[in-house]
């Protein structure tokens, strides 16, 4: 099997591990890939989740020499892709879930076309220094599906989406780190151990509060202001009196100065 889950408390390290491919995305992997996120969002004993590729690849796409094999449409599934509604599983396997808990992209080596599109779909990107990305599909004619053209300019801004979507050039880590394509940057062979750490930092907090703010982010692009405030409260009102629970132990000399180290 080319997926395992691996927990650590609070924190699942989701592994994508067919690194004889670089991690190219078959059939079977996007569906393993989609059952563990699934499981992973449903358990409420999970808080945070890593997304790492094993092999020191996070993924090269989708699997070339298996789309290969395909003729024109044979390469959708229709029970994936029904007449109504938006598909809950995607060729890259999770790209279309909508999930209630933060995921962290641990890039290593590649994370192009798909897997571009899979780092895209994390909530935060940690690469490692020789890390990169890039829509190297478009070498091929291959469309971005799994959600490339929406994230991408949402993350980066339309113009730089449209340079890096045209020209599918190759993005280093430095440069991500610059434009915002990716939050951390580490040495290499850091990269899972280092969201690893990060994953536990996020799972100490209020996870509620946390969630609803991070909710309020991701839901408000098609709102109007008024609209994003007003969903802003809905989501966060049952959040005060928690907030004021928080308040009480900053008061008795919790959290003094920024120091997150005692909550």
């Amino acid at each position: 099997m080319s997926v395992r889950i691996e927990k650590d408390g609070p924190v699942w390290t989701i592994i994508h591990s067919r690194y004889e491919a670089r991690n190219a995305m078959d059939p079977q992997s996007a569906v393993d890939l989609f059952e563990a996120f699934q499981a992973f969002d449903k358990d409420q004993s999970a808080y945070v989740g890593v997304f790492w590729g094993e092999g020191g690849a996070f993924c090269s796409g989708w699997d070339l020499k298996y789309a290969s094999t395909l003729s024109g449409l044979d390469a959708l599934d229709p029970h994936d892709f029904p007449d109504k509604g938006v598909p809950p599983m995607a060729l890259m396997g999770p790209s279309r879930l909508n999930l209630s808990k933060p995921i962290i992209a641990a890039v290593a080596g590649p994370a192009v076309a798909g897997g571009m599109e899979l780092a895209l779909w994390c909530d935060l990107r940690v690469m490692e220094e020789t890390s990169y990305m890039g829509v190297y599909c478009r070498r091929w004619g291959i469309p971005l599906i799994d959600g490339g053209t929406v994230r991408l300019p949402r993350l980066v801004g339309e113009g730089r989406a449209m340079d890096l979507i045209l020209t599918g050039r190759r993005v280093d880590a430095t440069e991500a780190l610059q434009i915002g394509l990716c939050e951390y940057v580490v040495p290499e062979g850091d990269a899972r151990t280092y969201s690893e750490a990060l994953a536990h930092e996020i799972a100490r907090f209020p996870q509620s509060c946390m969630r609803a703010d991070r909710n309020s982010v991701q839901n408000q692009y098609s709102l109007s202001i008024n609209q994003a405030l007003k969903q802003e409260w809905d989501g966060s009102k049952n959040e005060i009196s928690k907030g004021i629970e928080g308040a009480t132990r900053f008061a008795k000399g919790k959290g003094r100065r920024g120091d997150f180290s005692d909550l």
